[in-house]
């Protein structure tokens, strides 16, 4: 088997799991489905493009308290406590929006409850037990474990839009709040589980290597935070994040206003998840163990500038605009594989999931506002030119930075 491969006979069901828990957790769900209830929401109560994107900032809020908060208890409780404990929670908070009676103060207070109880599904504590399982091919198994909002998003995009078309939107929330409910909690609850030095001990030749890096050292919080290169990580993913947030949730809307049918807009944002996005993490995850992570990220992140050149033009195609989807869907793919692998290898696995949290702080604010300033955009001009291009900048000054990071660090700690 070749070199590093072995580690997947171990390891893969957290992988699986985690793939799926994801998928289906607050990362993906509320923005790959917001798109589609905007409709039904102006009909039913009248109400703006750019009010329905008022909760996007709220979520940023909690986000930005909760996910430092979610990685600290992972690394402090483990991660099956914290996943199990907030997917069950993230369900409800979901489904809470059925009971909106046209209170806007009722629909923003929904979007908190979300940060507040899923921040345990976000990446942040997932990877922590794909990291422990892997050295060697961290990468691929980040990338596989990570595809789950790839394919997961998408559909849970296409399934909302069924439900609300048969149903209504208020059973479209229920249906998709059941999701990591009656998915995600039992898979979770049967293969999630974080390796230790027994685990790893009974791998066949390679059992010395293994248990030496497994047990690794790491920054603290505290000393990340005084560490320039988790704030260059937080300068370069804020704009990135901004951009591919801002650009993925008003899809629908976007190209409907370039003269797509609406089947056509929902096709070409589902096309940014599968298979844009779940190459992407794929592709990405397997460069990742084979060349310098910086290198990989600036090239990949560079890419969605040409995507939203493309769309910008007025004779924009169908075939080009689903090339450039595939082009956007790519830096969709890989942002979280990038954010995840650079904390364990420039920070430690030691206090893993806390500096992650803290690092998703700078995620969070891009992919909490760009949504809404796109929207807002949208509603003070009739097109959504003008953000695609200060986006498309934005891609360039988020990924070239990375260059910077320099060699990665060893946190090895030899057993006495």
């Amino acid at each position: 088997m070749a070199v590093g491969y072995e580690e997947f006979r171990l390891g893969w069901k957290s992988v699986f799991a985690s793939a799926v828990g994801i998928g289906l957790g607050l990362s993906p769900l509320p923005y790959y489905t917001l798109g589609v209830f905007i409709a039904p929401l102006i009909n039913e109560f009248g109400w703006s493009v750019e009010q329905i994107m008022r909760g996007l900032p709220i979520l940023i809020l909690g986000a930005l308290v909760m996910s430092p908060l979610a990685g600290y208890f992972a690394d402090k409780y483990g991660v099956r406590k914290v996943v199990l404990t907030s997917i069950p929670l993230f369900s409800l908070a979901m489904m809470s929006f059925a009971l909106n009676d046209g209170s806007m103060e009722i629909y923003l207070l929904c979007w908190g409850s979300l940060a507040l109880t899923g921040a345990g599904t976000l990446p942040v504590t997932w990877t922590r037990a794909v990291n422990s399982w892997f050295i060697k091919r961290r990468g691929l198994a980040l990338g596989m474990s990570l595809i789950g909002t790839g394919l997961f998003g998408p559909l849970a995009k296409i399934y909302a839009a069924t439900l609300i078309e048969l149903f209504g939107w208020r059973f479209a929330y229920i249906g998709v709040g059941l999701l990591p409910l009656l998915i995600a909690f039992p898979i979770a609850w049967f293969l999630l589980h974080e390796a230790t030095d027994d685990d790893l001990a009974i791998k066949n030749n390679d059992t010395e290597t293994l248990v030496e890096t497994r047990i690794l050292g790491g920054m603290t919080a505290s000393a990340a935070l005084h560490d320039w290169r988790f704030w260059l990580l937080g300068f370069c993913f804020l704009p990135i994040s901004f951009a591919v947030s801002g650009t993925m949730s008003n899809l629908e809307v976007m190209f409907g206003a370039k003269g797509f049918t609406s089947y056509e807009a929902i096709a070409l944002a589902a096309f940014v998840g599968f298979p844009s996005v779940v190459v992407g993490r794929v592709l990405g995850g397997f460069l990742l163990d084979y060349f310098w992570a910086p290198a990989v990220a600036a090239i990949i992140l560079s890419l969605p500038a040409l995507s939203l050149f493309l769309v910008v033009q007025p004779d924009l195609s169908l075939m080009i605009a689903f090339f450039a989807m595939f082009l956007l869907g790519l830096a969709a793919g890989v942002e979280y594989d990038l954010m995840a692998y650079l904390v364990s290898r420039y920070f430690g696995q030691l206090n893993y999931s806390s500096i992650y949290g803290l690092i998703y702080g700078f995620f969070a604010i891009g992919s909490g506002s760009g949504p809404w300033v796109f929207a807002r955009s949208y509603s003070a001009t009739g097109t959504y030119d003008t953000m695609l291009n200060i986006s498309a900048i934005l891609f360039i000054i988020g990924a070239l930075p990375l260059l910077f990071l320099g060699k990665y660090r060893d946190f090895r700690e030899i057993k006495q």
